[in-house]
């Protein structure tokens, strides 16, 4: 039996002492459609999108939320913008996010219907420590478009397993091999919510996840958890 074992570091709550991040692990998926089912939700969730962002995108209270945390750690947030102020920018243009498979459809769809960034991430057996936490001198991050792997500065927030960074900037950008494929079937999805985001609104997410996967992937709900300060680790059986 595999347990998957999944933390968030202190020092992210040390610096946002209100952050929450939804979790959801799922198994026995289907994602070998061509996501086309999906098309018609994500159309809806980027008209519905541009309808209610008006003015500088920066300025709109999830984004400023982000480019705020990015500065706390050193980052630039008009170079590394975080998940969802790139999407929103996409898609404002206006542009349009390309259908990929089912489960990066469902992924997109929710960050543009909640303004919360919602990755998704196939779950290897490799992949059974899980952490978010300030970068440390070992991390390695290797890019999904074929540069040289890179080394993230100390004090960056990244998503890794062991020292194998998974995502640079808390939300930024996935590294080569996180991504879900047509044979993929066990995934989980990250869903972050800094304030002005409440607990409320990440559990709505996690709720649309949930049922967009039903209906359209399939398979079994491991676990969705929601971890915080008070509760900054799970660990479960996998299947």
């Amino acid at each position: 039996m595999q347990v998957l074992r999944y933390r968030i570091a202190p020092e992210v709550f040390e610096a946002h002492p209100d952050y929450v991040r939804g979790v959801l692990v799922f198994d026995r998926l289907d994602n070998r459609g061509d996501g086309a089912a999906l098309v018609p939700l994500l159309r809806e969730a980027e008209r519905q999108l541009r309808d209610t962002v008006a003015g500088n995108v920066a300025e709109h209270p999830r984004i400023a939320a982000w480019r705020e945390a990015y500065r706390r750690f050193g980052a630039k947030p008009s170079e590394h913008r975080s998940s969802i102020e790139a999407m929103v920018r996409r898609v404002v243009q206006p542009g349009e996010i390309p259908s990929i498979n089912p489960l990066v459809n469902i992924g997109n769809i929710v960050s543009l219907r909640h303004r919360l960034p919602a990755g998704v991430h196939p779950l290897s057996h490799g992949h059974d420590a899980l952490e978010l936490r300030a970068a440390l001198p070992p991390d390695v991050f290797t890019p999904a478009d074929g540069k040289p792997a890179e080394s993230p500065p100390p004090g960056e927030i990244v998503f890794v397993a062991g020292h194998e960074v998974l995502t640079r900037r808390w939300t930024w950008r996935q590294a080569r091999g996180t991504q879900t494929l047509p044979e993929t079937t066990r995934v989980f999805f990250n869903i972050d919510g800094l304030p002005p985001a409440t607990d409320e609104q990440v559990l709505a997410a996690m709720d649309d996840v949930a049922a967009l996967v039903q209906a359209h992937c399939g398979g079994v709900r491991v676990v969705a958890v929601r971890l915080d300060a008070a509760q900054p680790q799970l660990a479960t059986d996998l299947p």
